[in-house]
């Protein structure tokens, strides 16, 4: 016996919001990454300018990237999971 899909289930309430398109993706990790840099780079404006770009670069890139992945990201998908719940509801 197969489970039924969330996704084609007759009940709502079950529906499950597949992967984002490529371009809500691509939303989606541009509002995760250009807010997350520029708190950074305002936050460690100071020691940064000390550094060279590319040193620079390399530590934005190591603390921006676990920033956005574990917790931006994540928080993303959930609330692109909320609306497109509430949109299929209505």
């Amino acid at each position: 016996m197969t489970t039924p899909n969330p996704r084609t289930s007759a009940d709502p309430s079950r529906r499950v919001a597949g992967p984002p398109s490529k371009h809500q993706l691509a939303l989606m990790i541009w509002l995760a990454v250009f807010p997350t840099l520029t708190v950074l780079n305002l936050t460690l404006a100071d020691w940064l300018g000390t550094l060279a770009p590319v040193l620079r670069t390399f530590v934005l890139a190591t603390i921006a990237v676990p920033i956005v992945i574990y917790g931006v990201m994540p928080q993303l998908h959930r609330l692109r999971t909320r609306i497109l719940s509430r949109s299929a509801d209505h």
